[in-house]
């Protein structure tokens, strides 16, 4: 079984306006987020193979947190640039491409790239679920899919099942 954690960026600054885009920091609520996720994430034993990250800060700055609080251990993050808003297919196409031993991956990325890839992904799954994540896929949202079959290069629309959706609010 694969299992895909797909983590958007937490909440980014807005506050320096000269700024580009790819060079956002978060803000201190998106700090306080991505710290909580990292919080859950080491509470459910999280152990990741491998890990996707996108090269903007904001993305890399929230890895940075959510992996603080996972303790030692870590494997060291893939920073791709490819994955920077550059849409659901380019995310999948990534995803496609990873070892086959891998069996648990972090995917952190974008809206709505991630949004649409997780709505695409998720088949099966408790139907609360599903419309949580039918709804919305705020700042550090995390959705975890599983999948039955063996390789990465299979997965498509519809094969996961959506196990969790976790927003960060409901962790305070």
């Amino acid at each position: 079984m694969k299992t895909l954690y797909l983590l958007r960026h937490a909440k980014s600054a807005w506050n320096d306006p000269s700024l580009d885009d790819h060079d956002r920091p978060l803000a201190p609520r998106g700090a306080r987020a991505a710290t909580l996720i990292g919080r859950h994430l080491r509470g459910d034993g999280f152990h990741p193979d491998v890990i996707l990250c996108s090269t903007a800060r904001r993305a890399v700055d929230t890895l940075a947190l959510v992996t603080a609080q996972l303790g030692t251990g870590q494997v060291t993050a893939e920073y791709d640039h490819g994955l920077y808003l550059s849409g659901e297919r380019a995310l999948l196409d990534r995803l496609r491409r990873l070892p086959e031993g891998a069996a648990t991956v972090l995917l952190v990325a974008h809206n709505p790239d991630l949004h649409n890839l997780a709505q695409d992904l998720a088949g099966n799954g408790d139907a609360s679920l599903l419309r949580g994540l039918a709804g919305k896929f705020p700042t550090a949202a995390l959705a975890v899919l599983t999948f039955a079959q063996g390789s990465w290069s299979d997965i498509g629309s519809r094969a996961g099942t959506l196990s969790n959706l976790v927003l960060p609010k409901k962790l305070t």
